[in-house]
């Protein structure tokens, strides 16, 4: 039986009836109490205001094992620091598990039994995706907790990631204003969580945590590491360094202080990533240029050098005002000073006013004397320079999260 918080079923004799269900009813207490972040089981308690779980429908392992065809391998979706993610499907309106094809997908996110902080993170999830909604926070269907098992429904997101689109070897190029939209679209669920009742910090704003609908609509997802900002006045909240080495704020790494603007530096890092189709950290490109932040900054306010860092994927079809206006946005966003960063709701000012810059049509150019061949050899450079290093087996360099809590 899943930990669903039915009625207690006892199965034993009468005698032992009156005592069996009070423990029954006392351990399903607890259970609840662990599942709204009470605590228990040894770990220390997530402090929480209690959330309408009941919203979320409640499934047990062997429903999910049903609905991912038992969790085999070739519905693995992706996989991260809490395990693995896998398509399922369920009935449309009741969420029951049903056959492939019929119903709805899913994505069900299965905790790996080597990750010490399942039980946290999976408490952090219920908790805040739980209890907001929002067209830019994926959406949470349901949950399990079984024994050790920890899962997590989502609604599936037929495109997959942000990071996929720009880094994935064949992967379709993302035009400008696609990737403008992707950027709104993730800065309007970042302000949704530093604008609510009780401020929200992300912690782990990055291109993975970016997952797309099928009309290219973004969604914030994952938020195992997500925190409540600080109260009472306070600047900031000190806490375990956590998060993905190359999107963390450097006052975070440096101090443990976390502010509500930490999570801006992340946004500035993605944005760089977006407009150059780079990762943060790939070793396989030449030494200057492992850190892509410390190796772009430089180039951020200069046109021409900006012309240069462009994604050549996007053959030069965007507008070069708004990549100006882009690359303003970056350097205001990567402040060493948390204080002189902007706050999302300017950040989502900005990203709406380089979106309605367009790109003027291109002229039609005749190349009557142009060989095709020297056309091939320029193509073939252009998505081959030494900015743009893959490994031998065409993927770039993965990055190391960091897990030092």
């Amino acid at each position: 039986m899943g930990n669903c918080f039915p009625k207690p079923v006892n199965n034993f004799s009468s005698t032992n009836k009156i005592s069996t269900q009070v423990n029954n009813i006392n351990a399903e207490k607890k259970k609840q109490a662990m599942v709204e972040g009470g605590g228990g089981g040894g770990g220390q308690a997530i402090a929480t205001p209690k959330m309408a779980t009941r919203c979320l429908k409640c499934y047990t392992y062997g429903e999910l094992k049903s609905a991912t065809r038992n969790f085999r391998p070739d519905t693995v979706l992706g996989e991260g620091g809490f395990g693995r993610v896998f398509k399922g499907w369920v009935d449309g309106e009741t969420y029951a598990p049903s056959k492939v094809g019929i119903g709805i997908a899913v994505a069900v996110k299965k905790s790996s039994p080597d990750s010490p902080q399942g039980l946290k993170e999976w408490q952090a999830e219920v908790k805040f995706l739980g209890k907001f909604s929002h067209p830019n926070l994926v959406k949470l269907v349901g949950y399990c907790w079984e024994d050790r098992e920890f899962l997590l429904v989502y609604e599936y997101m037929q495109k997959g990631s942000l990071e996929n689109h720009l880094f994935k070897k064949g992967a379709e190029p993302l035009s400008w204003s696609t990737r403008i939209k992707i950027a709104t679209d993730a800065a309007q669920g970042l302000d949704f969580l530093h604008t609510t009742e009780k401020t929200v910090i992300y912690r782990d704003f990055k291109s993975a945590n970016i997952l797309l609908d099928g009309d290219f609509n973004a969604k914030l997802s994952d938020f195992g590491l997500a925190k409540l900002g600080p109260v009472n006045g306070e600047s900031h909240v000190s806490t375990g360094v956590v998060g993905t080495y190359g999107y963390a704020a450097p006052e975070y790494i440096a101090t443990g202080h976390l502010y509500v603007k930490s999570d801006v530096y992340g946004f500035g890092v993605v944005l760089l990533e977006i407009i150059t189709g780079l990762r943060v950290l790939d070793t396989n490109r030449p030494g200057s240029q492992h850190n892509l932040v410390d190796w772009a900054r430089p180039a951020l306010p200069d046109r021409r050098k900006l012309r240069k860092i462009m994604d050549p994927r996007l053959e030069n079809d965007y507008p070069p005002k708004g990549a100006t206006k882009a690359a303003e946005l970056i350097l205001s966003c990567l402040e060493a000073d948390p204080k002189g960063r902007p706050e999302m709701k300017d950040v989502l000012v900005s990203l709406k006013e380089i979106g309605a810059i367009k790109t003027k049509p291109k002229e039609p150019k005749v190349h009557a004397t142009q060989p095709g061949p020297q056309r091939d050899r320029r193509h073939h450079s252009a998505h081959h320079s030494p900015l743009h290093t893959k490994r031998s087996d065409g993927q770039a360099n993965q990055l190391s999260p960091m897990r030092s809590y």
